[in-house]
């Protein structure tokens, strides 16, 4: 019988603004199959953030994927691993977690993330947890919002769940597969992660000397302040004005004395 012929993808200018992160992954055999699921959809950017070194050479299962695993990089946090970028998506089992993100079925997901990278410069992070306990609350405070693949739940009450190459490879799927987005007009450029990082920072140190920690400790966890942050959905120009109008606040707090 003969072999059914499979079609061959090319990856376009914007799926190749499209980093994979994988965060305390410590299976070399997942990484491995992450890295051979890049290669066969077309990725190219695999970035890996670890406390610890990862072994790549043991990654066996990256058959054909040797150029992935080379051009890999490494970070110690996810911060690092993020910082150029302008959109960051988180990917979630769901199961029990109270959320405190937007949450989207991976079809409405790859739509979103095509439409983001229609913007000029834009990058796009889409970061998968550890195989055993996924994507830490601090972890998920550097995310916009989180894609979940629908899966069918077990009678047995037990969330389903993918291993992590399965998990990959269902995403990246659904990216090369969407077709007819429609370019946005007059959208402007996102922000880069690492300015809004240093808006992040700024505004905690104005929280801080106006008080507002103070009186409000409650409001002022430092993953809960990225998040608000990150729902306002900066433009890249918008943060030197806002920045701007934060120095201000610091200046005349500094000049005023404290409340």
């Amino acid at each position: 019988m003969p072999q059914p012929k499979i079609a061959t993808v090319e990856s376009g200018p914007q799926l190749d603004r499209i980093s994979i992160v994988l965060v305390r992954a410590r299976n070399p055999s997942n990484i491995g199959a992450v890295a051979r699921a890049m290669h066969d959809f077309g990725f190219r950017h695999l970035r890996v953030v670890n406390d610890y070194a990862i072994p790549f050479e043991a990654a066996r299962s990256a058959v054909d994927a040797s150029a992935v695993l080379a051009n890999a990089k490494t970070f110690t946090t996810v911060a690092e691993a993020v910082a150029d970028c302008t959109l960051v998506v988180g990917t979630t089992a769901v199961g029990e977690r109270a959320l405190q993100h937007p949450l989207h079925a991976l079809p409405e997901a790859a739509i979103a993330i095509h439409t983001e990278l229609t913007r000029e410069d834009s990058r796009t992070a889409l970061l998968f947890g550890s195989e055993k306990t996924g994507l830490s609350n601090d972890e998920l405070s550097h995310c916009h919002w989180l894609l979940t693949i629908p899966m069918q739940q077990h009678e047995d009450l037990r969330h389903p769940s993918m291993n992590l190459g399965q998990a990959v490879a269902v995403c990246l799927y659904e990216l090369v597969r969407q077709t007819g987005v429609h370019a946005g007009t007059g959208v402007p450029e996102a922000a880069r992660a690492d300015d809004v990082e240093r808006f992040t920072t700024l505004l905690n140190e104005v929280l801080e000397k106006t008080g507002y920690m103070r009186r409000h400790p409650s409001n002022c966890d430092e993953a809960q302040i990225r998040r608000l942050v990150l729902r306002m959905g900066l433009a890249a120009s918008d943060i030197p004005v806002w920045m701007g109008v934060l120095r201000q606040i610091l200046w005349k707090v500094r000049g005023t004395g404290d409340p």
